[in-house]
């Protein structure tokens, strides 16, 4: 039983179970047991996590929808009761200005100033970039003899390339970028690593900051700095506060999705045809599916309440922590059909991995536009795509805050 808000005489004594769980043995895309066990008897329990404290667990849709929704749960890590994922999360936290972790209205003001570069007429306007990318590191992965590693050729340098040309960032510089960010979201990086890593990155990105001033440039970089900093609007480290969560976004997720949604697919080559040979519209659907399934966001959304909340059947007290655990909400049966099964045709798929409410993922659209132009790309180039070795070989990485895959060795 978990610590509910019940008499003190019906409370379980017994210790919250720890989380993160682990998922099972040679299952890497099924989620941990325990997790699928608090859903269905207790979808609002206690938890234990790394700092010894017991936030609440929140694992039905409705719930966890609601959740991100309602203004009266906060994102701000400021507040002591916020869940914190690890000590370096914590550590970063402090004093930090980046407005995923602001609430209305000062996360709104920043949001504002980054929409018109995720519209969808720049989406679209990107697409024959992104396409010239995959076919290049596709013309490149050709050349190879395999097996080759298609986290390294393919699915972590697309993203990263075209984050670097997003931004107005050098390609060359990438390995730094990638590896700060590599630390920054890994469960398990020490608080001194994660402070000199954060730092690194601080100096590096003020340094840009200053040249643009006097060098403007037709990126987002350029455009932040003399639109937004040079007429006083926000501060050099407001914008580098911005930079930094367009970084984390752009380095992890996407990268981590391809690589994940091509072991899927080779998995169920029967349900692959549908990503190689569809339309448009069934791609787009597709891509949907993916998303739901290996669903990289897998740690949850995290809030501190900032007043009494009575949801999901408990009182959730002023200053207590909530997971809003979207990985198992993306499995609910009230609202998916045969919901751990693939099916690349399912729809509607209102899946929760961009989130919902005020903090959705700003850049969801350019990131569905590189998923639809990479696998379908990737399948075509190579129809004889397969792994190299057995699944069971292949090193997940459940100990980071966007759940991927170190090498997928895959020859054809």
């Amino acid at each position: 039983m978990s610590l509910r808000n019940e008499p003190q005489h019906e409370r379980s004594v017994a210790q919250p179970p720890a989380y993160p769980m682990a998922r099972p043995a040679g299952c890497p895309f099924q989620l941990p047991q325990e997790l699928v066990r608090l859903s269905k008897e207790e979808p609002s329990s206690r938890i234990t996590i790394w700092n010894g404290t017991h936030p609440w667990l929140l694992t039905r849709y409705e719930d966890i929808s609601t959740v991100q929704r309602d203004p009266r749960f906060s994102v701000d890590r400021q507040w002591p009761g916020f869940p914190h994922a690890s000590s370096g999360a914590q550590l970063r936290s402090a004093g930090s200005r980046m407005f995923f972790g602001m609430d209305d209205p000062r996360h709104s003001h920043f949001r504002r100033m980054l929409i018109p570069e995720f519209s969808m007429p720049r989406v679209r306007a990107l697409q024959p970039a992104v396409r010239a990318v995959v076919d290049g590191l596709l013309d490149d992965m050709d050349r190879r003899t395999p097996p080759v590693d298609l986290v390294d050729v393919f699915a972590a340098r697309g993203p990263a390339m075209m984050l670097c040309a997003l931004l107005g960032l050098p390609y060359d510089d990438h390995e730094f970028f990638s590896k700060n960010v590599r630390a920054r979201l890994t469960l398990t990086t020490s608080e001194e690593d994660a402070k000199r890593g954060h730092s690194e990155l601080v100096s590096y990105l003020t340094d840009l900051i200053r040249r643009r001033e006097s060098e403007p440039s037709d990126d987002l970089i350029g455009r932040l700095v003399t639109n937004r900093v040079c007429t006083g609007e926000i501060t050099r480290d407001e914008a580098l506060a911005l930079i930094e969560v367009l970084l984390a976004a752009g380095y992890s997720a996407t990268g981590g999705t391809i690589a994940l949604g091509t072991v899927v697919l080779l998995l169920h080559p029967e349900q692959a045809s549908v990503m190689r040979d569809g339309g448009p519209q069934e791609v787009a659907t597709a891509v949907e599916e993916l998303i739901r399934y290996v669903n990289t966001t897998h740690l949850g959304r995290r809030r501190v309440a900032r007043e009494d909340v009575r949801i999901g059947g408990v009182t959730i007290r002023a200053g207590e922590g909530v997971i809003a655990a979207d990985a198992i909400a993306n499995r609910d049966p009230e609202m998916f059909d045969n919901p751990d099964e693939l099916d690349l045709r399912r729809s509607p798929n209102p899946h929760l991995v961009f989130g919902v409410g005020a903090h959705q993922c700003l850049g969801q659209q350019l990131a569905r536009m590189q998923l639809a132009v990479a696998y379908p790309a990737l399948l075509r180039r190579f129809p004889g795509l397969r792994l190299a070795v057995p699944l069971s070989e292949l090193e997940f990485l459940p100990e980071a805050t966007v759940y991927s895959v170190r090498e997928v060795p895959v020859q054809w």
